[in-house]
């Protein structure tokens, strides 16, 4: 059968419907780099083409008749981690350019895959305008979330998958629960990292005097007292400006140099410029703080007073940590061994997060999020994250930035690849091409070596 894979990136959609005997015949990707990566991967000979607006609007002509439609398109719109704009947002309105050419050409299937929060956006009315665009067009339609974890891949990245099957009732004989069947219990994390990898990335002795700041405050905490599992919030510490009723907008420069800021700062004598670059970047809003923001605060603030007399000491060095980020930890481990070093870490704008050393947090579209190997002191490489991601063998952008980003935009290769056998099994059979396609025992020596 033949697909074409929108917004393609490396080309994950590529590899899953490539090892079921599938012929590409369009693709298209905005990015020139990963542009120049998918022909790597694919053949020189492949004309994978730019931004598929354009084409839509001026040349829809140049995308030929196909029988399946795959297409990972753009998440950020609808990402509980933006700013959750949906259609509103440009790259929301890409997804008109999908309807408009399934319009156009009417395959037989498609496969989406986007963030699972778009079938909650704007309380669900982003989902019933897409499900009736596609019902508007004949397809028949369903979704279900997936993260690789489920599939004995040590991820966790909760994605939506669509499928659709054009006609009524065309999808009756497909079920998710046919591919719930592949779900496996037991993840074997050595099977996916590598032992002190000679190419890996070491993190970098800042980071890693960072780490052994928290860990001195660890240390200091009797055993008796448990590691907080709300975030922690070093900037809390010794701070006492208003955040329930009273605002630090709403207070005059004098009236706010009566309080506390960061680690127990003085704002008085301070102009309001001053006093809100000593506050946490969390308190410098035009707003009412929300009560998760509410209970965050109080619990630290109470967590300090408790134990000032351990941690005082810890927190002083903390303080002079540069950036705030690294002056917040996620301890997310519960009552585990309490060092650092034994777990997964990362370093996010929420805070230095650190996670049990069973599954690797969501790869996300850039650099500064790279998990990291704690009992080794560096990063993930490259060859790690093409496995997480089920695309070993592809080849990445040489820059570190751009394949990590590919990495983090790229759909998992193993959960489409179970889902497109169930759903064009039953077309396999009436079209009497059970056999995968040869072109799969003969690939390219590009992407042989690559393995």
């Amino acid at each position: 059968m033949k697909f074409i894979d929108l917004f393609a990136g490396i080309g994950g959609f590529h590899k899953a419907l490539h090892e079921l005997g599938h012929e590409c015949v369009f693709a298209s990707e905005l990015d020139p780099v990963l542009r120049e990566t998918y022909k790597l991967n694919w053949g020189k000979d492949i004309n994978i083409h730019g931004d598929i607006r354009k084409i839509v609007k001026d040349n829809i002509e140049i995308i030929p008749d196909h029988d399946i439609l795959c297409a990972g398109f753009p998440c950020q719109p609808f990402s509980k981690a933006g700013k959750q704009l949906g259609r509103e947002d440009e790259r929301g309105t890409l997804f008109d350019e999908i309807v408009k050419i399934l319009e156009a050409r009417t395959p037989k299937f498609f496969i989406l895959e986007n963030v699972r929060f778009i079938a909650k956006h704007n309380n669900e009315e982003t989902w019933k305008a897409m499900k009736a665009d596609f019902e508007r067009l004949g397809y028949d339609v369903d979704h279900r979330d997936y993260s690789p974890h489920d599939f004995g891949i040590p991820q966790h990245r909760q994605r939506i998958f669509i499928v659709g099957a054009l006609g009524k009732n065309a999808l009756q004989h497909f079920s998710f629960d046919k591919v719930d069947k592949h779900k496996k219990s037991i993840v074997e994390l050595d099977n996916f990292i590598e032992l002190n990898p000679a190419n890996a990335k070491k993190l970098p002795k800042a980071n890693q005097d960072c780490i052994k700041l928290w860990q001195e405050l660890i240390d200091a905490l009797p055993k008796e007292i448990k590691i907080p599992g709300f975030p922690i919030w070093g900037m809390e510490f010794g701070a006492d400006y208003p955040f329930e009723e009273i605002y630090p907008h709403l207070l005059s420069p004098k009236e706010l140099g009566e309080y506390k800021g960061n680690f127990g700062i003085s704002l008085k004598g301070m102009t309001k410029e001053e006093q809100f670059a000593n506050l946490p970047s969390y308190a410098r809003v035009d707003d009412v703080f929300p009560d998760w923001k509410q209970r965050y605060i109080k619990q630290n603030r109470q967590f300090y007073k408790d134990n000032k007399k351990y941690i005082k000491e810890a927190v002083n060095k903390i303080a002079e940590l540069p950036s705030q980020s690294w002056q917040k930890l996620e301890w997310n481990v519960g009552d585990g061994k309490r060092k650092i070093n034994k777990y997964i870490l990362q370093f996010r704008a929420s805070g230095i997060r650190i996670k049990k050393p069973d599954f690797f947090p969501s790869l996300v579209c850039t650099n500064t999020q790279i998990p990291i190997i704690g009992w080794e002191n560096r990063y993930i490489t490259r060859k790690e994250g093409l496995k997480l991601q089920s695309l070993q063998g592809l080849k990445l952008p040489e820059n570190d930035n751009a394949a990590f980003k590919a990495l983090g935009n790229a759909v998992n290769a193993k959960i489409v690849k179970l889902i497109a056998t169930q759903l064009l099994e039953q077309e396999k059979k009436v079209n009497g091409v059970a056999k995968q396609h040869h072109s799969y025992n003969s690939l390219s020596k590009t992407y042989e070596s690559a393995k």
